[in-house]
């Protein structure tokens, strides 16, 4: 399972990581969101201890999507060093978020 994230813990989790970071921000009422979630999940466990794969409940955690400017979920951000270096609007193959992960490693 992807870990969840919160506003709390976004600077630790992501903006920290040395690892890259992959961010599904979604919302429980969102349909296009449930299709992107098993994929979110599975990329979780095949990246496990080589970058961190995360999610952010939108309508419980403002703040990071606010300052990143998700204004359509899914929305799913990559991180590296702090820094967003991907960004994929909408759901897309599960081949696009592994590429953007393994550029990174």
């Amino acid at each position: 399972m992807a870990q969840a994230i919160t506003d709390a813990t976004f600077e630790e989790l992501v903006l920290k990581s040395d690892k890259p970071v992959l961010v599904d921000f979604w919302a429980a009422w969102c349909g296009p969101c449930r299709m992107v979630a098993p994929i979110i999940d599975q990329l979780s466990e095949e990246y496990a201890g080589k970058a961190v794969i995360g999610k952010v409940d939108v309508d419980a955690n403002q703040e990071f999507a606010a300052k990143y400017g998700v204004r359509n979920i899914p929305t799913v951000l990559v991180f590296q060093n702090g820094e967003v270096v991907g960004r994929q609007v909408g759901v897309a193959p599960k081949q696009t978020y592994s590429d953007a992960i393994d550029a990174l490693l």
